[in-house]
Protein backbone atom coordinates (compact mmCIF):
# COMPACT_ATOMS: atom_id res chain seq x y z
CA UNK A 1 0.00 0.00 0.00
CA UNK A 2 1.35 3.47 -0.79
CA UNK A 3 0.68 6.68 1.05
CA UNK A 4 -2.20 8.79 -0.17
CA UNK A 5 -1.28 12.22 -1.57
CA UNK A 6 -1.25 14.89 1.07
CA UNK A 7 -3.67 17.69 0.35
CA UNK A 8 -3.34 19.84 3.46
CA UNK A 9 -2.63 19.41 7.17
CA UNK A 10 -5.61 17.43 8.43
CA UNK A 11 -3.94 15.61 11.33
CA UNK A 12 -4.59 12.34 9.47
CA UNK A 13 -1.73 9.90 9.26
CA UNK A 14 -0.98 8.40 5.86
CA UNK A 15 -1.14 4.61 5.90
CA UNK A 16 2.06 2.84 4.84
CA UNK A 17 3.52 -0.61 5.35
CA UNK A 18 4.82 -0.90 8.90
CA UNK A 19 8.19 -2.17 7.67
CA UNK A 20 8.85 0.91 5.56
CA UNK A 21 11.79 2.93 6.87
CA UNK A 22 10.89 6.54 7.71
CA UNK A 23 12.32 9.00 5.21
CA UNK A 24 12.35 12.78 5.51
CA UNK A 25 12.13 14.58 2.19
CA UNK A 26 12.02 18.21 3.25
CA UNK A 27 14.89 20.57 2.38
CA UNK A 28 18.28 19.03 3.04
CA UNK A 29 21.05 21.19 1.62
CA UNK A 30 19.96 21.65 -2.04
CA UNK A 31 16.84 19.47 -2.09
CA UNK A 32 14.54 22.45 -2.52
CA UNK A 33 15.01 25.95 -3.89
CA UNK A 34 14.70 28.82 -1.45
CA UNK A 35 13.29 32.06 -2.83
CA UNK A 36 13.33 34.22 0.29
CA UNK A 37 15.71 36.96 1.41
CA UNK A 38 19.35 36.05 0.89
CA UNK A 39 21.27 38.45 3.12
CA UNK A 40 19.91 41.38 1.16
CA UNK A 41 18.07 44.42 2.37
CA UNK A 42 14.29 44.49 2.03
CA UNK A 43 11.94 45.04 0.32
CA UNK A 44 11.48 41.39 -0.55
CA UNK A 45 8.50 40.32 -2.62
CA UNK A 46 8.70 36.55 -3.17
CA UNK A 47 6.10 34.54 -1.18
CA UNK A 48 6.93 32.46 1.89
CA UNK A 49 4.75 29.41 2.54
CA UNK A 50 4.07 28.24 6.09
CA UNK A 51 1.97 25.65 7.87
CA UNK A 52 0.44 26.65 11.20
CA UNK A 53 -0.31 24.32 14.13
CA UNK A 54 -1.04 24.75 17.78
CA UNK A 55 -0.07 22.64 20.76
CA UNK A 56 -2.22 23.20 23.82
CA UNK A 57 -3.16 26.61 22.46
CA UNK A 58 0.41 27.76 21.79
CA UNK A 59 0.99 28.65 18.11
CA UNK A 60 3.66 26.99 16.01
CA UNK A 61 4.41 28.24 12.51
CA UNK A 62 6.40 25.76 10.40
CA UNK A 63 8.55 27.03 7.51
CA UNK A 64 9.36 23.95 5.39
CA UNK A 65 11.75 25.76 3.01
CA UNK A 66 14.26 27.76 5.00
CA UNK A 67 16.89 30.39 4.16
CA UNK A 68 20.12 29.01 2.65
CA UNK A 69 22.19 30.59 5.40
CA UNK A 70 20.86 27.90 7.76
CA UNK A 71 20.56 24.93 5.39
CA UNK A 72 24.08 24.59 3.97
CA UNK A 73 26.51 21.69 4.34
CA UNK A 74 28.58 20.81 7.35
CA UNK A 75 26.82 22.49 10.28
CA UNK A 76 25.11 21.02 13.30
CA UNK A 77 21.71 22.41 14.27
CA UNK A 78 23.35 24.17 17.23
CA UNK A 79 25.76 25.83 14.80
CA UNK A 80 22.89 26.72 12.46
CA UNK A 81 21.25 28.58 15.36
CA UNK A 82 24.44 30.60 15.83
CA UNK A 83 24.50 31.32 12.08
CA UNK A 84 20.85 32.36 12.12
CA UNK A 85 21.41 34.78 14.97
CA UNK A 86 24.23 36.45 13.04
CA UNK A 87 22.55 36.58 9.62
CA UNK A 88 20.56 39.70 8.69
CA UNK A 89 18.48 37.91 6.07
CA UNK A 90 17.44 35.10 8.42
CA UNK A 91 16.60 37.57 11.18
CA UNK A 92 14.55 39.63 8.72
CA UNK A 93 12.57 36.56 7.69
CA UNK A 94 11.96 35.63 11.34
CA UNK A 95 10.77 39.16 12.10
CA UNK A 96 8.49 39.14 9.04
CA UNK A 97 6.77 35.89 10.03
CA UNK A 98 6.63 36.60 13.75
CA UNK A 99 5.76 40.28 13.97
CA UNK A 100 2.54 42.06 13.17
CA UNK A 101 0.65 42.22 10.87
CA UNK A 102 1.56 38.61 9.91
CA UNK A 103 2.06 37.41 13.46
CA UNK A 104 1.90 38.82 16.98
CA UNK A 105 3.99 39.26 20.12
CA UNK A 106 3.40 35.66 21.22
CA UNK A 107 3.97 33.97 17.84
CA UNK A 108 6.32 31.01 17.74
CA UNK A 109 7.67 28.93 14.89
CA UNK A 110 10.56 27.06 13.32
CA UNK A 111 12.71 26.92 10.23
CA UNK A 112 13.22 23.33 9.10
CA UNK A 113 16.89 22.55 8.52
CA UNK A 114 19.00 19.46 7.81
CA UNK A 115 19.55 17.04 10.67
CA UNK A 116 23.02 16.62 12.16
CA UNK A 117 23.30 13.18 10.57
CA UNK A 118 21.22 10.32 9.14
CA UNK A 119 20.07 9.32 12.62
CA UNK A 120 17.38 12.02 12.67
CA UNK A 121 14.54 12.78 10.27
CA UNK A 122 14.91 16.56 10.37
CA UNK A 123 16.33 19.52 12.21
CA UNK A 124 14.52 22.56 13.55
CA UNK A 125 15.51 26.11 14.45
CA UNK A 126 12.93 27.47 16.87
CA UNK A 127 12.17 31.17 16.78
CA UNK A 128 10.06 33.79 18.55
CA UNK A 129 9.76 37.57 18.53
CA UNK A 130 13.12 38.07 20.26
CA UNK A 131 15.28 35.54 18.45
CA UNK A 132 16.09 31.83 18.39
CA UNK A 133 15.60 29.45 21.31
CA UNK A 134 17.58 26.32 22.17
CA UNK A 135 14.58 24.04 22.78
CA UNK A 136 10.82 23.94 22.36
CA UNK A 137 8.68 21.13 23.69
CA UNK A 138 5.38 22.28 22.24
CA UNK A 139 7.12 22.75 18.90
CA UNK A 140 8.59 19.26 19.07
CA UNK A 141 5.10 17.85 19.64
CA UNK A 142 3.74 19.86 16.70
CA UNK A 143 6.60 18.81 14.41
CA UNK A 144 6.05 15.15 15.25
CA UNK A 145 2.34 15.40 14.48
CA UNK A 146 3.01 17.40 11.29
CA UNK A 147 5.66 14.98 10.01
CA UNK A 148 3.30 12.01 10.37
CA UNK A 149 0.18 13.83 9.18
CA UNK A 150 1.91 14.95 5.99
CA UNK A 151 3.49 11.57 5.32
CA UNK A 152 7.03 12.94 5.58
CA UNK A 153 7.59 10.23 8.17
CA UNK A 154 5.41 7.24 7.21
CA UNK A 155 3.25 5.77 9.97
CA UNK A 156 0.77 2.90 10.31
CA UNK A 157 -2.92 3.66 10.79
CA UNK A 158 -2.65 2.30 14.33
CA UNK A 159 0.56 2.32 16.30
CA UNK A 160 3.44 4.51 17.43
CA UNK A 161 6.04 6.08 15.15
CA UNK A 162 9.20 7.82 16.31
CA UNK A 163 10.07 11.12 14.66
CA UNK A 164 13.67 12.02 15.53
CA UNK A 165 14.47 15.72 15.50
CA UNK A 166 17.75 17.55 15.98
CA UNK A 167 17.33 20.84 17.84
CA UNK A 168 19.96 23.27 19.19
CA UNK A 169 19.98 21.62 22.63
CA UNK A 170 20.42 18.10 21.23
CA UNK A 171 18.49 15.20 19.71
CA UNK A 172 14.88 14.64 20.77
CA UNK A 173 12.29 12.05 19.81
CA UNK A 174 8.60 12.68 19.19
CA UNK A 175 6.70 9.39 19.50
CA UNK A 176 3.52 9.88 17.51
CA UNK A 177 0.61 7.61 18.37
CA UNK A 178 -1.90 7.06 15.59
CA UNK A 179 -5.37 5.53 15.89
CA UNK A 180 -7.73 4.97 13.01
CA UNK A 181 -5.37 6.78 10.63
CA UNK A 182 -5.22 9.95 12.72
CA UNK A 183 -2.69 11.42 15.10
CA UNK A 184 -3.95 10.74 18.63
CA UNK A 185 -1.15 12.25 20.70
CA UNK A 186 2.59 12.84 20.75
CA UNK A 187 5.11 12.04 23.46
CA UNK A 188 8.46 13.74 23.19
CA UNK A 189 11.48 12.33 24.99
CA UNK A 190 13.66 15.28 25.83
CA UNK A 191 17.34 15.76 26.50
CA UNK A 192 18.33 15.05 30.13
CA UNK A 193 17.15 17.67 32.60
CA UNK A 194 18.83 18.59 35.86
CA UNK A 195 18.64 20.99 38.77
CA UNK A 196 21.08 23.83 38.27
CA UNK A 197 20.58 25.70 41.56
CA UNK A 198 18.21 25.81 44.52
CA UNK A 199 17.12 28.68 46.72
CA UNK A 200 18.46 31.55 44.61
CA UNK A 201 17.35 34.92 45.98
CA UNK A 202 16.20 37.51 43.46
CA UNK A 203 15.42 41.12 44.24
CA UNK A 204 12.27 42.37 42.48
CA UNK A 205 10.06 45.44 42.69
CA UNK A 206 7.70 43.32 44.80
CA UNK A 207 10.45 42.31 47.23
CA UNK A 208 13.01 39.51 47.33
CA UNK A 209 11.81 36.10 46.15
CA UNK A 210 13.51 32.70 46.14
CA UNK A 211 13.63 30.64 42.96
CA UNK A 212 15.04 27.33 41.79
CA UNK A 213 16.82 27.05 38.46
CA UNK A 214 16.56 23.91 36.33
CA UNK A 215 17.50 22.85 32.83
CA UNK A 216 15.02 21.16 30.50
CA UNK A 217 16.62 21.97 27.16
CA UNK A 218 16.78 25.59 28.28
CA UNK A 219 17.33 27.17 31.68
CA UNK A 220 14.22 28.11 33.69
CA UNK A 221 13.66 29.91 36.97
CA UNK A 222 10.82 28.20 38.84
CA UNK A 223 8.79 29.47 41.80
CA UNK A 224 5.25 29.27 43.20
CA UNK A 225 3.08 32.16 42.04
CA UNK A 226 1.87 32.77 45.61
CA UNK A 227 5.30 34.11 46.57
CA UNK A 228 4.35 37.23 44.62
CA UNK A 229 0.73 37.24 45.81
CA UNK A 230 -0.43 35.94 42.42
CA UNK A 231 -2.29 32.95 40.99
CA UNK A 232 -1.87 31.00 37.75
CA UNK A 233 -4.95 32.43 36.07
CA UNK A 234 -5.67 34.70 33.10
CA UNK A 235 -6.49 37.76 35.22
CA UNK A 236 -2.97 37.69 36.72
CA UNK A 237 -1.08 37.22 33.44
CA UNK A 238 -0.06 40.87 33.07
CA UNK A 239 1.47 40.92 36.54
CA UNK A 240 3.12 37.54 35.96
CA UNK A 241 4.70 38.81 32.72
CA UNK A 242 6.17 41.81 34.54
CA UNK A 243 7.50 39.62 37.36
CA UNK A 244 8.85 37.02 34.95
CA UNK A 245 10.81 39.63 33.07
CA UNK A 246 12.26 41.06 36.28
CA UNK A 247 13.34 37.67 37.56
CA UNK A 248 14.88 36.60 34.27
CA UNK A 249 16.78 39.86 33.82
CA UNK A 250 18.09 39.88 37.39
CA UNK A 251 19.31 36.29 37.19
CA UNK A 252 20.98 36.81 33.83
CA UNK A 253 22.66 39.98 35.04
CA UNK A 254 24.24 37.95 37.84
CA UNK A 255 25.14 35.03 35.52
CA UNK A 256 23.17 32.67 37.76
CA UNK A 257 22.43 30.14 35.00
CA UNK A 258 25.71 29.28 33.30
CA UNK A 259 25.56 25.92 31.54
CA UNK A 260 28.40 23.68 32.76
CA UNK A 261 29.57 22.67 29.28
CA UNK A 262 28.01 24.76 26.51
CA UNK A 263 27.85 28.54 26.84
CA UNK A 264 25.24 28.67 24.07
CA UNK A 265 22.79 27.04 26.52
CA UNK A 266 23.50 29.50 29.33
CA UNK A 267 21.11 32.13 30.64
CA UNK A 268 17.59 31.94 32.01
CA UNK A 269 15.20 31.60 29.07
CA UNK A 270 11.95 31.73 31.02
CA UNK A 271 10.28 31.97 34.40
CA UNK A 272 7.83 29.23 35.39
CA UNK A 273 5.17 30.22 37.93
CA UNK A 274 3.55 27.19 39.53
CA UNK A 275 0.74 26.18 41.85
CA UNK A 276 -0.83 22.91 42.92
CA UNK A 277 -4.15 22.28 41.21
CA UNK A 278 -5.02 19.38 43.50
CA UNK A 279 -3.59 17.05 46.10
CA UNK A 280 -1.44 14.10 44.92
CA UNK A 281 -3.49 10.96 44.27
CA UNK A 282 -2.18 7.45 44.85
CA UNK A 283 -3.13 5.11 42.03
CA UNK A 284 -4.02 1.42 42.41
CA UNK A 285 -0.52 0.32 41.38
CA UNK A 286 1.11 2.42 44.10
CA UNK A 287 2.31 5.21 41.80
CA UNK A 288 1.25 8.79 42.27
CA UNK A 289 -0.54 11.33 40.07
CA UNK A 290 0.45 14.95 40.68
CA UNK A 291 -1.73 17.78 39.39
CA UNK A 292 -0.01 21.14 39.00
CA UNK A 293 -0.77 24.31 37.08
CA UNK A 294 1.77 26.71 35.59
CA UNK A 295 2.33 29.68 33.35
CA UNK A 296 5.69 30.14 31.66
CA UNK A 297 6.89 33.62 30.72
CA UNK A 298 9.73 33.18 28.25
CA UNK A 299 12.03 35.33 26.14
CA UNK A 300 11.09 38.98 26.63
CA UNK A 301 7.62 38.59 28.12
CA UNK A 302 6.03 35.95 25.89
CA UNK A 303 3.33 33.87 27.57
CA UNK A 304 3.17 30.18 26.74
CA UNK A 305 -0.46 29.17 26.21
CA UNK A 306 0.53 25.51 26.53
CA UNK A 307 1.97 24.03 29.73
CA UNK A 308 5.40 24.61 28.07
CA UNK A 309 7.23 21.47 27.01
CA UNK A 310 10.79 22.36 27.98
CA UNK A 311 9.48 24.17 31.08
CA UNK A 312 7.60 20.99 32.02
CA UNK A 313 10.86 19.06 31.53
CA UNK A 314 12.62 21.44 33.92
CA UNK A 315 9.75 21.00 36.38
CA UNK A 316 10.13 17.21 36.17
CA UNK A 317 13.82 17.56 37.03
CA UNK A 318 13.00 19.63 40.11
CA UNK A 319 10.24 17.32 41.32
CA UNK A 320 12.44 14.25 40.80
CA UNK A 321 15.28 15.88 42.70
CA UNK A 322 12.91 16.62 45.60
CA UNK A 323 11.62 13.04 45.63
CA UNK A 324 8.10 14.19 44.73
CA UNK A 325 8.07 12.50 41.31
CA UNK A 326 9.44 8.99 40.99
CA UNK A 327 9.73 6.46 38.18
CA UNK A 328 6.16 5.40 37.37
CA UNK A 329 4.57 8.58 38.74
CA UNK A 330 2.87 11.09 36.47
CA UNK A 331 2.64 14.87 36.48
CA UNK A 332 -0.56 16.33 35.06
CA UNK A 333 0.67 19.78 34.08
CA UNK A 334 -2.02 22.31 33.25
CA UNK A 335 -1.55 25.63 31.46
CA UNK A 336 -3.07 29.01 32.15
CA UNK A 337 -5.71 28.31 29.46
CA UNK A 338 -6.52 24.83 30.77
CA UNK A 339 -4.64 22.68 28.26
CA UNK A 340 -2.75 19.71 29.69
CA UNK A 341 0.57 17.92 29.24
CA UNK A 342 1.26 14.60 30.97
CA UNK A 343 4.85 14.13 32.06
CA UNK A 344 6.87 11.32 33.58
CA UNK A 345 10.45 10.21 34.13
CA UNK A 346 11.62 8.05 31.24
CA UNK A 347 14.83 7.12 33.03
CA UNK A 348 17.40 8.45 35.46
CA UNK A 349 20.89 9.36 34.32
CA UNK A 350 23.88 11.56 35.15
CA UNK A 351 25.04 14.62 33.22
CA UNK A 352 27.91 16.97 34.00
CA UNK A 353 28.58 14.91 37.11
CA UNK A 354 25.17 15.56 38.63
CA UNK A 355 21.92 13.55 38.86
CA UNK A 356 19.54 14.07 35.94
CA UNK A 357 16.38 12.60 34.46
CA UNK A 358 15.22 12.06 30.92
CA UNK A 359 11.63 13.34 30.82
CA UNK A 360 8.80 12.21 28.55
CA UNK A 361 6.03 14.74 27.93
CA UNK A 362 2.75 13.91 26.17
CA UNK A 363 0.43 16.40 24.48
CA UNK A 364 -1.59 16.99 21.36
CA UNK A 365 -1.19 19.29 18.35
CA UNK A 366 -3.62 20.35 15.66
CA UNK A 367 -3.30 22.04 12.28
CA UNK A 368 -4.86 25.49 12.06
CA UNK A 369 -4.08 26.53 8.51
CA UNK A 370 -1.62 27.23 5.74
CA UNK A 371 -0.41 30.63 4.65
CA UNK A 372 1.46 32.27 1.82
CA UNK A 373 2.98 35.48 3.12
CA UNK A 374 3.86 38.25 0.70
CA UNK A 375 5.41 41.70 0.91
CA UNK A 376 4.34 44.67 -1.14
CA UNK A 377 7.48 46.58 -2.20
CA UNK A 378 5.75 49.83 -1.23
CA UNK A 379 4.95 48.63 2.31
CA UNK A 380 6.82 50.83 4.78
CA UNK A 381 6.14 48.54 7.76
CA UNK A 382 8.21 45.52 6.73
CA UNK A 383 9.43 43.31 8.24
CA UNK A 384 6.80 44.19 10.85
CA UNK A 385 6.43 45.35 14.44
CA UNK A 386 5.51 44.13 17.88
CA UNK A 387 3.34 46.04 20.34
CA UNK A 388 3.97 45.09 23.97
Amino acid sequence: MTADPYTGPTGTANTVPTDTAPTYTAPIDTALTYTGPIDTAPPYTAPIDTVDWHTGGEPFRIVPVSPPAVTGHGLTVAERRTAAMADAGVQWTRALLCGEPRGHADMYGAFLVPADDAGAHLGALFWHKDGFSTACGHGTIALGAWAVATGLVPAPADGTTDVVIDVPSGRVTASVRTAGGRVADVTFVNVPGHVHARGVEVATSQGTVTVDIAYGGAMYAVLPAYRLGLRVRPRDVTALVAAGREIRDALNASHAAEHPEDARLSGVYGTVFTEEAGAPVERPDGTWLLHHRNVTVFADGQVDRSPCGSGTAARVALLADAGELRLGDELRHESVVGSVFRARIERSTTVHGRPAVVPAVTGTAYATGTSRFTVDPDDTLVPGFVLR
